[in-house]
């Protein structure tokens, strides 16, 4: 009870200002991990008894997300205009999750195609990053790209290349090879080829987002905001399911609809159509 107090008071660390209370959701979702911790450990004969499970959770309401709409979303596309990482906001903004975008490599990306594949993600754990598989088996996926964000693609390529050239030695990626794709170079990466951290990822998000003076969202909403502006452009739920790999029945209701690759075209077309620069 001593640790629900202290984090509900001032046991923030990161996400928000050190020192100030973390929120309900944040708390129980501690409790749930300590609680299964303790129980077994009480299995294994460590503890008589699980006290954790004594704790009463705590009672909060979920904070409605905040999501962008379509104007607003624009004017963020135009202040990241000729940004080095313009690609990664765009697949932010196409409802990508951060560890997915930071997953990504050149291999899993076809520009010829127009396509990117989803197979992994790179998640933080404390302030470490690990490479995990993504959240569902819906998780894996190939979507297809609009033109705009091949040539964001493009011109991220040709950016890392050249920053490769001037740091020589000290270029931290492998791009000897001829074949791009073979060398598993990530595409969100800061000068010297090294993956970026995705606190700073999140951060800089923040960052762009003042400086166009826009209303603030997480990075998170992102997604949010992706597959409202889907839904809201008529796209098929299903279609919207299976873009954003989710495999909730209760959204989706995907054991009666299911969409499949050629339809996933709808979606990046509407998204192209909704965030187009005049």
């Amino acid at each position: 009870e001593e640790l629900v107090d202290y984090m509900l008071t001032r046991g923030r660390k990161r996400g928000g200002k050190p020192g100030t209370g973390l929120s309900g959701r944040s708390v129980n979702l501690t409790l749930g991990r300590l609680k299964a911790a303790f129980e077994l450990a009480v299995r294994e004969g460590k503890l008589v008894r699980n006290v954790v499970a004594l704790v009463k959770p705590v009672s909060y309401r979920q904070a409605e997300r905040e999501t962008w709409n379509g104007v607003e979303v624009r004017k963020f596309l135009r202040e990241i205009s000729g940004d080095r990482l313009e690609a990664a906001w765009r697949l932010s903004l196409y409802g990508l999750r951060r560890g997915e975008v930071l997953g990504l490599r050149w291999e899993d990306v076809d520009l010829t195609a127009k396509t990117l594949k989803v197979v992994q993600t790179r998640v933080l754990c404390g302030y470490e990053t690990f490479i995990e598989e993504p959240k569902s088996r819906n998780g894996l996926r190939e979507l297809p790209l609009d033109d705009d964000l091949v040539a964001a693609l493009e011109r991220l390529r040709e950016a890392q290349v050249a920053e490769s050239e001037v740091a020589g030695p000290a270029y931290q990626a492998d791009l000897s090879s001829l074949d791009w794709y073979a060398g598993g170079t990530y595409l969100v990466t800061d000068e010297l080829g090294m993956p970026v951290h995705p606190e700073w990822y999140s951060g800089e998000f923040g960052r762009i987002l003042r400086a166009a003076g826009l209303r603030r969202i997480a990075l998170h909403d992102s997604r949010h905001t992706a597959l409202s502006l889907m839904e809201k452009a008529h796209v098929p739920i299903s279609i919207v399911s299976k873009w954003a790999g989710h495999c909730d029945s209760a959204f989706t209701q995907k054991t009666y609809v299911h969409a499949d690759g050629e339809d996933l075209k709808a979606g990046a077309q509407a998204l192209a159509k909704i965030y187009k620069i005049a």
